[in-house]
């Protein structure tokens, strides 16, 4: 269900319907697909990812109560879209960005795809499923893996036919995607500086790989190689009324946040110190580094960083949120609910914070027969999977609060979702099942497990005609 055991604050997740399929071109750095397609969820990062991208998102024309920001656990630079109104962020490219702007004009980018109703074209690129804004880049893999040479060379011994399936979307789709994306930053009264600065990257990468440049590259490429799309971008930007106008300052200082905070739960402990000694004390610095600590095993050291944040901002919920899971996941439940409550009262019941509040719960209870905690650890978890169905991790969790209550049949169903939102479609046919059996004839939870036990049994059945 999560690949890690600690750090709650990011919940790693398997989407099944949207992400799994969807493995992200490797250009540039590694040659083949992406090896890491999990979801990673945290309430921060949602937050932000939802105020950078609503007004894109109204400026393009969609609801944005319809529209995901989704973060994905890849390093790959990379964003993509997988059909369906989503756009998917590498953690790779949050770490290479600079700015929310560049973000911003990332996304701008991807919802001229989803607008444009490119991530549902059928004219190949099954495999992947999704639309790279680094597959401009010649050759893909091919060309990390060897250079100009072997760039060129994919298109030899009938490898044109695979490369064209692979990477499918016409110039003119990604030509498409570069306007639509200037007019949605331009109707949102966003600067496109960030755009052109992340094409830069990009162009730097090209040149450090040594992607063949000239007129046979560009003939073979299926889009716009990063120095024509640069100078194409620019030259519609800089005729906007917003080209000079600064980027927002708290949006700024939010994103360079969640950037360290991402860093400092992904990156090995000993890089996350090196990038930020301690001798910086900045607000991204204490975060990264309170991760980093905690993965190490040095709770005081991580208290001490999380403290230091919590005396300036003594009413942030995500420095209560990690305050509260860093001695959750030291084994300290009953000092951890303090301020897991007060952060999940500040945030208005956000389900993930929610979901780690109720967990805190849980553990306090173990080995107190009593079970003075477990009824408002089943109020709090219901009324997070209420607003959000999505996160197997509180099913879990309210899964063993049933099953500490007595309470099997409801505790049976809790895993079945649990297991169906893992992709265990067959713990969640057997869980499904059980529940069925137990729970009252008719009722909404009875039709619940019906309903999961026949998905599982259609997904299995389609499964097994693919042999």
């Amino acid at each position: 269900m999560r690949d890690r055991v600690f750090l709650r604050p990011f919940a790693v997740f398997r989407r099944l319907k949207s992400v799994a399929s969807a493995a992200a071109l490797c250009v540039a750095l590694a040659a083949g697909p992406a090896s890491a397609q999990s979801v990673l969820r945290d309430a921060e990062t949602e937050a932000l990812f939802h105020d950078m991208a609503t007004p894109l998102i109204k400026a393009a024309g969609l609801d944005p109560n319809n529209v995901d920001v989704v973060l994905v656990n890849d390093p790959e630079i990379n964003a993509f879209v997988a059909g369906g109104q989503a756009v998917y962020v590498n953690s790779g490219l949050i770490n290479a960005a600079d700015s929310a702007l560049e973000v911003q004009g990332v996304v701008a980018h991807e919802l001229g795809h989803v607008v444009g109703g490119h991530a549902i074209d059928t004219r190949g690129m099954k495999q992947a499923s999704n639309i790279s804004i680094l597959s401009l880049l010649l050759a893909g893999a091919a060309a990390a893996a060897g250079g100009g040479e072997a760039a060129l060379g994919v298109f030899a011994a009938g490898q044109q036919a695979a490369l064209g399936s692979y990477l499918s979307y016409t110039r003119g789709e990604e030509e498409a995607a570069d306007a639509a994306g200037a007019r949605f930053l331009s109707g949102a009264g966003l600067s496109g500086r960030g755009s052109v600065e992340f094409f830069h990257k990009l162009l730097t990468m090209e040149n450090r790989y040594g992607i063949t440049r000239g007129d046979e590259a560009a003939f073979y490429s299926t889009h716009p190689l990063t120095d024509d799309r640069i100078q194409f971008l620019q030259d519609v930007y800089e005729k906007d009324p917003a080209w000079t106008k600064p980027s927002d300052p708290v949006l700024e200082e939010r994103f360079q946040r969640v950037k360290a905070k991402l860093f400092g739960y992904l990156a090995d402990p000993a890089m996350t110190l090196r990038t930020y000694p301690e001798y910086m004390t900045g607000v991204p610095a204490r975060y990264a580094r309170a991760y980093a600590w905690h993965k190490e095993g040095f709770l005081d050291k991580a208290m001490g960083e999380t403290d230091a944040l919590l005396k300036d901002a003594p009413n942030d919920p995500y420095f209560l949120e990690l305050k509260g899971q860093i001695l959750l996941e030291s084994g300290k439940p009953a000092d951890a609910i303090a301020p897991l409550r007060r952060a999940t009262e500040l945030t208005g019941n956000q389900p993930l914070i929610a979901t780690t509040f109720g967990h805190a719960l849980l553990a306090e209870d173990e080995g107190d027969p009593s079970h003075p905690h477990l009824a408002e650890a089943q109020r709090v978890l219901k009324a997070a999977l209420s607003r959000d169905r999505e996160n197997p991790f509180a099913w879990y969790v309210l899964g063993m609060v049933y099953e500490a209550q007595g309470d099997t049949p409801h505790a049976e169903l809790a895993s079945a979702e649990q297991q169906e939102l893992s992709g265990n479609i067959g713990g969640a046919l057997r869980n499904a099942e059980a529940a069925a059996l137990r729970l009252k004839t008719g009722t909404p939870d009875w039709l619940r497990a019906q309903d999961i036990a026949l998905e599982a049994r259609s997904l299995m059945a389609t499964a097994k005609k693919r042999k």
